[in-house]
């Protein structure tokens, strides 16, 4: 994919055309630019329905909370920000492309999404090939780095390439050193396997066993044969919604729930329920990694927003994406994509001045200043392919039939 510091012949004649206030840092206090008083309009492409629409409501209120945030402080370049415009991705690429077609040709300034990182490549070619940028708070899949995305799409979600090792590092931190992955045949399901695997053999355990599925099926007997066979002290399990299933197959053959790890696809309250409906608590013992975010004031100002969420997976890095590009389109004096795009990776750079809302970071801009934005979800820092170069991952688990945050850990992609 193209650096994120070269864009195409394109983008570079929009920011002569729209003249030197659009290519300072804040220049004219970078509050001015010939984009002062129009409306800088975001999309969001998320799940409404589908097998992950139990991460549609998170995203959806973090987007309109940042967006709320940006318009108690004024609004994006003096003018305030209007209803996001909405597209369901339901879990199928083709509804998730018509989706962007609609935001594209509703003339967004930028698309927050998709969630899943399978319809990102459904739809990355719509949004970007329009030369739009697109910011998704929930992509993990590897592939999504080297995109040919013109340089403009981001992330604020860490790859898997970090998730992965997390995990790992939490199976040897128990003293379980042979291990079944168990992972979806997709690209998500593919990438995060590889990194555990890597990360655990890094480590010194024994892989015993690597098993993907079709997320498709409706009978996983076969995979729970597998791991059965090999009597792992340990099972990784890399799946959606349908991992419920794969759960309940294994604790019935024989599996503790201090033997099960899984990833964000499956971070939600209501597991054990999914699992069995009659006895929650048999997801009891088993542990979790997502991409979270040790923030307890972002967290009591989105549930003082939305009193009814429950589910906060990705809302820290989806509002981080939308609160990104407000301060790229600040820094640049444009709503222009074609123009703010080349001031993303500047934001977030360790050379500035550390900020950390949409208030104080466009402040420190109008006062000509670098600014390092530290996101609501950690330091984010992103690298030339537009991907986050640290996260912070939530370590979660049940209790009984209790969903809880047991603790965090930090990784970078230099380790």
């Amino acid at each position: 994919m193209a650096s994120k510091k070269v864009l195409g012949l394109t983008a570079a004649t929009a920011a002569l055309v729209l003249g030197l206030t659009a290519c300072g840092n804040g220049d004219d206090g970078g509050n001015g630019g010939d984009s002062a008083g129009e409306e800088f309009t975001y999309g969001i492409v998320y799940p409404q329905t589908g097998a992950l629409a139990f991460l549609g409501p998170p995203q959806i209120t973090a987007a309109q909370y940042a967006v709320s945030e940006i318009n108690a402080a004024g609004g994006i370049l003096g003018t305030e920000v209007p209803e996001i415009v909405e597209g369901d991705e339901a879990a199928d690429g083709a509804q998730a492309n018509e989706a962007a077609n609609s935001l594209v040709n509703s003339d967004v300034n930028a698309v927050i999404g998709a969630a899943a990182s399978g319809m990102t490549q459904a739809i990355y070619d719509t949004v970007t090939g329009a030369e739009i940028v697109q910011c998704s708070g929930s992509n993990t899949a590897p592939d999504l780095s080297d995109i040919d995305d013109g340089g403009y799409f981001f992330r604020t979600a860490p790859s898997d390439l970090m998730s992965g090792p997390v995990m790992a590092r939490q199976i040897v931190a128990n003293n379980q050193t042979s291990v079944a992955i168990v992972a979806r045949a997709d690209d998500y399901g593919n990438g995060y396997l590889e990194a555990v695997q890597n990360e655990l053999e890094a480590l010194g355990a024994e892989v015993a066993l690597t098993e993907t599925y079709d997320p498709d099926a409706t009978n996983f007997d076969s995979v729970v044969n597998a791991v059965d066979n090999e009597d792992p002290d340990a099972v990784a399990l890399i799946s959606f919604e349908e991992g419920a299933q794969v759960i309940a197959e294994l604790l019935e053959s024989g599996v503790e729930g201090d033997q099960l790890y899984i990833t964000d696809g499956l971070n939600s309250p209501e597991l054990g329920t999914t699992v069995n409906e009659d006895d929650p608590s048999i997801v009891d013992g088993i542990t979790g990694i997502a991409p979270g975010a040790d923030n307890p004031e972002f967290n009591d100002g989105i549930r003082e927003f939305d009193t009814d969420l429950d589910v906060f997976q990705f809302a820290p890095q989806v509002f981080d994406c939308v609160t990104a590009i407000a301060l790229a389109a600040e820094s640049a004096g444009s709503v222009d994509p074609s123009v703010y795009v080349e001031h993303l990776p500047e934001i977030s750079r360790p050379e500035g001045t550390e900020c950390n809302s949409f208030e104080e970071c466009r402040d420190l801009l109008n006062e000509d200043e670098d600014i390092d934005y530290q996101g609501t979800s950690g330091n984010i820092d992103f690298d030339d392919n537009g991907d986050p170069t640290s996260a912070t991952f939530e370590v979660f688990g049940f209790d009984g039939d209790t969903h809880e945050v047991r603790g965090y850990e930090e990784y970078s992609a230099d380790e």
